[in-house]
């Protein structure tokens, strides 16, 4: 039992003199107080960073906004000139101009379904996405 009390005080003596000094208890504080610093810069740092990216999807989405009222604004415009009620009379009411002579075409001829058809030379070939990301990354 001596042996175990010896052993004890032993124990809590070095525990007192090597380990609780004031130069360890000091440093055991600062870096505590070291580590709650970078803790909150990088906590403030994440939140900045997060405020930002929704700023910047709003601004984005702005100018979404922005260009479809242009865009509608420009449309009306349109549907408001004399060009377009020309059109439209012309096409919905039949009519023509002196001299004009119109054409019906059936609507599955020839010449209706290539009508509106796109070149290939404008459109190109499909392209796959790693096709895609080499010529982005090689800049061709």
């Amino acid at each position: 039992m001596p042996k175990i009390k010896t052993s004890a005080r032993r124990f809590f003596y070095n525990l007192k003199n090597r380990f609780f000094t004031v130069e360890n208890t000091v440093l055991f504080i600062a870096i505590i107080l070291c580590l709650g610093w970078t803790y909150g810069a990088i906590s403030s740092m994440t939140r900045n960073w997060q405020l930002s990216r929704v700023l910047v999807e709003k601004q984005y989405e702005e100018k979404i906004l922005e260009l479809e009222i242009e865009s509608l604004g420009l449309e009306n415009a349109y549907y408001s000139s004399e060009e377009y009620q020309e059109l439209s009379a012309r096409k919905k009411l039949n009519k023509k101009l002196p001299g004009e002579t119109l054409i019906y075409l059936a609507e599955n001829s020839e010449e209706a379904k290539k009508k509106h058809e796109i070149p290939e030379k404008l459109t190109g070939p499909e392209k796959n996405n790693l096709s895609e990301w080499t010529a982005f990354l090689l800049g061709i």
